[in-house]
C-alpha cells in the first residue's frame, strides 16, 4: 500500500486548522473536496484518522500519517528551493507552514529573534506550540510539530537532538514584598505562609525550588498567571514572590522594582530535537535558534 501524499497534506492541513472549512481555505478546495479525501485516505487504510470534534483531534493513525504528510510538505519545499525557484521568493509563491514546540519563558525572553531572521530569508509560516518544556517533546513524538525546545536530552524517536545550554532562574519579588513576609529572613516558616505565583498545574519549578527548603509546595498559598509576560507583571505587582529568567528579571533588579530573596539560581537545561530530515530549512533554522540561544544561555 503507499500513501497519497496530497491526501496524508491534507489530514495535516485539518489538524493544523482545527476544521475542514479552514483546512478547505488553506488548501484552495472546497469542503466537500477535504472530507471526500480525508474518506478516501480512511477506507484505504481501514483506519479512523480524525475525531470530527471543535477543533478536531487526530487519533494514533491520524497522528502518523499528519506526520508523514508534514514532512512530504518540507521536503517537497525543499526540493523547489533547489532548483532556484524560490530561495528569494521570485518565481514562485510555495510557503511551508513550519510547526514548532516551545515552552513559554523561551518564548518570551530569547526565541523570537532567530525565527524573525528566518522568515526575512525564506517564504516560511511559523506556527508555535507553547507548553512546558518537559511536555514539548510529546508534541514532536506525535507529529504535531516539526522541531521543539526541550528540556529532554535523550532523542525522540526520529528525531537529532543539540544542546542549547540552560535558562537560569533567580528568585525575587518586590521590596515591600519581600519586607512584609520575609522580614526575619527567607525561613521554612515564612516560605510555608508567603504566597507565590505559579504558572500552570504542571508546572514544577516554584514547587521544586520550594522542597530543596524543606516546603510542602502544595500547603503553601498560590496565584496562578499561565502566561510568562503576566507572571512577571504579577511578580512586579506584588502579588507573590516567582522564580524569573535572569534575562526577564535584569532590568527590574537593576532598577530596583525587585529584589532577589536569596542568591541562589536554577538552571534549567534546553535541547533543541528536530525531524532526523536532510532538509535545508529546518537545518538553518535550528542554526540560528543554536546561535541565538548561545548568546544568552549558559
Amino acid at each position: 500500500m503507499r500513501l497519497d501524499p496530497i491526501l496524508a497534506e491534507t489530514v495535516a492541513a485539518v489538524l493544523d486548522e482545527g476544521t475542514f472549512d479552514a483546512a478547505a481555505r488553506r488548501l484552495h478546495v472546497t469542503p466537500s473536496a477535504v472530507s471526500q479525501r480525508v474518506k478516501t485516505l480512511e477506507e484505504d487504510l481501514g483506519r479512523v484518522l480524525l475525531v470530527r470534534s471543535k477543533p478536531v483531534r487526530a487519533t494514533e493513525a491520524g497522528e502518523a500519517v499528519a506526520r508523514f504528510g508534514r514532512q512530504i510538505s518540507l521536503l517537497e519545499r525543499d526540493t523547489i528551493a533547489g532548483f532556484g525557484l524560490a530561495a528569494d521568493g521570485g518565481e514562485t509563491d510555495v510557503r511551508i507552514r513550519v510547526p514548532l514546540a516551545v515552552n513559554a519563558d523561551s518564548m518570551a525572553t530569547w526565541f523570537l529573534p532567530p525565527l524573525a531572521r528566518i522568515a526575512q530569508l525564506h517564504r516560511v509560516e511559523f506556527d508555535l506550540h507553547r507548553d512546558d518544556q518537559s511536555f514539548t517533546a510529546r508534541l514532536l513524538e506525535s507529529g504535531t510539530v516539526m522541531a521543539a525546545v526541550t528540556s529532554e536530552s535523550v532523542p525522540v524517536g526520529g528525531c537529532t537532538v543539540a544542546g542549547l545550554g540552560s535558562l537560569r532562574y533567580v528568585p525575587v519579588a518586590t521590596r515591600d514584598y519581600r519586607d512584609r513576609w520575609f522580614s526575619r529572613g527567607l525561613t521554612s516558616d515564612a516560605l510555608a505562609t508567603a504566597p507565590f505565583v505559579d504558572f500552570d498545574r504542571r508546572d514544577s519549578l516554584q514547587h521544586d525550588w520550594l522542597r530543596a527548603r524543606d516546603v510542602d509546595p502544595w500547603s503553601v498559598p498560590r496565584h496562578y498567571v499561565p502566561a510568562s509576560h503576566d507572571f512577571a507583571v504579577a511578580v512586579r505587582l506584588g502579588l507573590g514572590w516567582g522564580l524569573l529568567p535572569v534575562v526577564q528579571a535584569e532590568p527590574a533588579l537593576v532598577s530596583g522594582e525587585l529584589v532577589r530573596l536569596d542568591d541562589s539560581e536554577t538552571a534549567v537545561p534546553l535541547f533543541w530535537q528536530q525531524w532526523n530530515l536532510r532538509s535545508p530549512l529546518l537545518d538553518a533554522i535550528a542554526g540560528e535558534v543554536r546561535d541565538h540561544a548561545s548568546l544568552l544561555l549558559r
